[in-house]
């Protein structure tokens, strides 16, 4: 994670800056001996004190360069620029504060094909982490599979879905998180 001189990282040490970021503004803070508030706020001073501690020194320049950038916006600043947190994924307890909102008719969730058949039974669940992670783009759904082996896409009637009353929210970088989505909202391709 080591920057160059003038304070600019390559592609893969930006790269790797942001999944070593998802790991401790996530999953695990402790690995760093930072603590994150309610909400899943930690002073930006106080991350990179922490990070220098254990090894992985950075600039506040280039905390900045690795929010802008990163493809997927995980991360987002407070306001006054005093604060971090990841936007969503979080396997800790975090609450973050999304306010209800009515979804689009149709949410995408993509799922390497192994995962199909549990999913047609009971529907997608968060599992460790707080929601399910819906998007409104068919690519970064795809994408998002892909992580894990070849996608399968699958259609959610999302308000169809909040209007029997289940809630949605939406983060900054536009994932729309939901608690469950049970199986009759879900729309799965005919060769699975």
């Amino acid at each position: 994670m080591t920057e160059q001189l003038d304070g600019t990282m390559n592609a893969e040490q930006t790269k790797k800056t942001s999944k070593f970021l998802s790991l401790v503004l996530r999953h695990q803070p402790e690995t760093i001996g930072i603590e994150l508030d309610d909400a899943g706020w930690v002073a930006v001073d106080q991350l990179l004190a922490a990070l220098k501690r254990h090894g992985r020194p950075l600039t506040r320049e280039a905390l900045e360069l690795v929010v802008k950038n990163n493809d997927k916006q995980r991360f987002a600043f407070s306001d006054d620029g005093t604060q971090i947190r990841a936007s969503q994924g979080h396997s800790v307890e975090v609450e973050l504060g999304y306010e209800p909102c009515t979804p689009p008719e149709i949410l995408f969730h993509g799922t390497p094909r192994q995962f199909v058949d549990p999913i047609r039974r009971e529907g997608l669940r968060k599992m460790q982490r707080h929601h399910v992670h819906l998007h409104e783009e068919v690519g970064t759904a795809t994408a998002v599979g892909n992580r894990r082996g070849k996608a399968v896409l699958l259609k959610v009637r999302a308000l169809q879905m909040h209007q029997t009353g289940h809630a949605f929210f939406v983060t900054a970088n536009r994932v729309w998180l939901t608690d469950r989505v049970p199986s009759e909202f879900i729309e799965f391709p005919v060769d699975c």
